[in-house]
């Protein structure tokens, strides 16, 4: 696993942060953006872009693989400093950043971000706190974006979001899963089925038939080799561990948001620095167990 921002493959540079990666992928004549990261990592990435000698005049898109407030907060700061790019996200991405509603919640939880980081004066001076963003291009299932040399082939992998995509360039063998092959702190697999979590071990099933060299996530880092050809299946199994769990505590508590509370705090001890929030963590948790119960029941 490679966490710390550089290049890490060829053609491919981790940028961001440990916690919050997006990647240039560069396929010659052009290239591309794939994440959107956090709002509170512009100075950084603006640093990355200088020190990796990162020509972004021949960037053409950024790729939103999913739109929670973690993979989509830098959006608007990177289409402000590189008008040239497109942002490309799939129809669901589209809707939901065209919702009052959530991008006011999105930004919110980057501006308790740069907070946490100290870099309120800083994001005043450069304006890189979530303004909202639009979504210029849609992406589907079968879909092929050129870069350059290469070719971006985009699958919809619902269940961690309903607006979930993965990028695959088939050149390269890397699959870009985002959330949708789970957060893999160290030393623990957080099996994130949010939104639907028997679509979310359909399209760990599916991702997994891939021939991969590098699969880049974008919470700690990228995996290579040997490494990324056992990471999906590592995926399944802590989905399956993590579906047993939550009913072994649902039987015992009887009770939803008892079983989410449990779950919750066993995922912040076993993931110390956590970058997600204990209420944010927690909401996430009430999903999934609702969910899996009424499954569960056949209801």
């Amino acid at each position: 696993m490679i966490k710390e921002p550089g290049k890490i493959a060829k053609k491919i540079v981790l940028l961001g942060a440990p916690e919050v990666c997006l990647y240039h992928v560069d396929g010659g004549k052009e290239s591309v953006l794939i994440g959107g990261g956090m709002a509170y990592l512009a100075p950084q990435v603006l640093n990355q872009a200088e020190t990796f000698a990162i020509d972004v005049k021949k960037l053409r898109r950024l790729l939103i693989l999913h739109t929670h407030f973690d993979h989509c907060g830098l959006a608007p700061f990177l289409k402000k400093s590189w008008p040239w790019i497109k942002v490309s996200a799939s129809q669901q991405g589209r809707s939901c950043l065209s919702d009052p509603k959530l991008t006011q919640y999105i930004a919110g939880l980057n501006q308790a971000m740069i907070a946490r980081e100290g870099l309120e004066k800083e994001a005043a001076q450069l304006g890189f706190g979530f303004t909202g963003i639009e979504v210029e291009e849609i992406l589907k299932e079968g879909d092929r974006v050129p870069c350059g040399d290469l070719s971006i082939e985009i699958l919809e992998v619902p269940g961690h979001s309903s607006c979930s995509i993965a990028a695959y360039v088939p050149e390269l063998k890397a699959l870009f899963a985002s959330d949708a092959s789970g957060v893999h702190y160290p030393g623990f697999i957080f099996s994130a089925g949010n939104s639907n979590f028997d679509l979310y071990e359909r399209s760990l099933r599916r991702l997994a038939g891939l021939d991969v060299e590098a699969v880049l996530l974008e919470h700690y880092g990228a995996a290579l080799g040997d490494e990324a050809r056992s990471l999906l299946s590592q995926s399944i199994e802590a989905a399956k561990e993590a579906r047993a769990a939550i009913e072994q505590s649902y039987r015992r508590t009887g009770d939803a948001r008892k079983t989410a509370q449990e779950i919750t705090r066993s995922i912040l001890d076993r993931t110390p620095g956590n970058f997600l929030t204990e209420d944010v963590l927690f909401g996430v948790m009430e999903r999934m167990v609702k969910f899996i119960v009424k499954a569960r029941k056949g209801t």
